[in-house]
């Protein structure tokens, strides 16, 4: 029989949903003493050892996803404490003028807003075909928010780069267990100085909460969530790329077609950026049943620095394409809320898909590019759901 401790090393959890005003969710499991966790009611819990927590398709209902839907993703531990009053922030490397901020300067720098859809690069791993080592994640490590804080170009430029500055590197406050390499990331030095890229200090109005990265976070938009470190505490210019273990070979994606199941070199591989041209059915669930009739179909579609040209719906495993019919609401580097309302006329089993289509020429493609840590997972979206009479 397998342990509780088994289980939560192991497996993926529902987080208990707390009070009766809590909805009824249609994949709930009550037979496990599952860990709660503040402020996270009724997510999946993908890890418990580094806390990692995927939004379930069902509360995928809105634009901007509230915090408490909002998925967590954890390299290592989160901070213990962080003391707002003690916390600070440096900007060092290949700078004219090294220096550190407190939390109330940072808040004295002219704040920004940008609306971002934010994905863990390993979404829809859990899909790959053969399997692939990593978190699970199925759907749902995404979700779009407002994040506000002060550019990162005004602090570069505060500091004065140098011409040597290529790279700029994020460390947060990562509580690193054993011998685990820190989680150390950086971008280039034309990603950094976006008037879009941020040092986020808010999100959806209200100061960041602890699992998304309190009292600041790097924000990168229209990249890979691993970008956006969190509880930031250092930006440093570097000359290069950082050279550590979760920019080679963490983050990399091979720069040739791999067979399924393939192995590649780190230095045959390029670092993840960008966000793929992706769509989620968030509704019908699959493996539901509809009563005979209109059936709402409805999800998101999202294509990072690139803009939603159009989402197509099949009812038929594919054999035919209708389009949907996409939401008012629109910004640059955020999901387009999609629906579609489908006549079914007839009792029986269907695969419904959905394939969205961007400004940049791309669309999802029938199968994902195979790799071995399972990222850009892209393929066309679908659910099977059964009709009744």
């Amino acid at each position: 029989m397998i342990s509780r401790r088994e289980l939560l090393k192991d497996a993926s959890f529902l987080l208990a949903a707390a009070g009766a005003a809590q909805p009824v969710l249609s994949w709930a499991a009550t037979q496990y003493d599952v860990p709660t966790i503040p402020g996270k009611d009724g997510m999946i819990l993908r890890s418990f050892r580094f806390l990692d927590v995927e939004m379930p398709m069902e509360f995928l209902n809105s634009w901007i996803t509230p915090v408490p839907h909002f998925f967590v993703r954890n390299h290592m531990h989160e901070p213990s404490t962080v003391d707002a009053a003690e916390w600070r922030l440096s900007v060092t490397g290949e700078v004219e003028k090294p220096f550190t901020l407190s939390l109330a300067d940072l808040g004295k720098v002219e704040s920004h807003t940008v609306i971002n859809t934010l994905e863990c690069a390993g979404n829809g791993r859990a899909f790959q075909h053969p399997s692939v080592p990593g978190i699970q994640w199925q759907r749902g490590a995404v979700g779009t928010a407002r994040f506000s804080g002060p550019r990162l170009r005004d602090l570069l430029q505060r500091a004065g780069v140098k011409t040597a500055g290529k790279h700029v590197m994020f460390r947060g406050l990562d509580e690193v267990p054993g011998k685990v390499p820190p989680f150390i990331r950086s971008i280039p030095i034309q990603k950094a100085m976006d008037t879009d890229t941020l040092v986020a200090t808010q999100m959806n109005g209200a100061p960041l909460e602890k699992h998304h990265g309190f009292p600041a976070r790097a924000l990168v938009p229209g990249w890979i969530g691993a970008a956006s470190c969190k509880w930031l505490t250092e930006i440093k210019i570097l000359d290069k790329e950082f050279d550590g273990n979760f920019m080679k070979p963490g983050y990399r994606f091979p720069n040739q077609p791999v067979a399924p199941g393939g192995s590649v070199n780190p230095d045959d591989a390029h670092p993840v950026t960008g966000l793929n041209v992706k769509s989620v059915i968030a509704s019908p669930a699959d493996d539901s049943k509809a009563k005979r009739g209109v059936v709402p179909i409805r999800g998101a579609a999202w294509a990072g620095e690139a803009d939603i040209a159009k989402v197509d719906v099949s009812t038929d495993a594919g054999a035919t394409w209708s389009p949907a019919r996409l939401a008012a609401d629109h910004a640059k580097y955020a999901w387009r809320l999609w629906s579609y309302s489908w006549e079914a006329a007839k009792s029986g089993e269907y695969t419904i898909l959905s394939r969205a289509a961007d400004t940049q020429g791309r669309s999802q493609p029938e199968t994902a590019a195979w790799n071995p840590s399972g990222y850009l997972y892209n393929a066309i979206d679908q659910v099977k759901i059964h009709v009744e009479a």
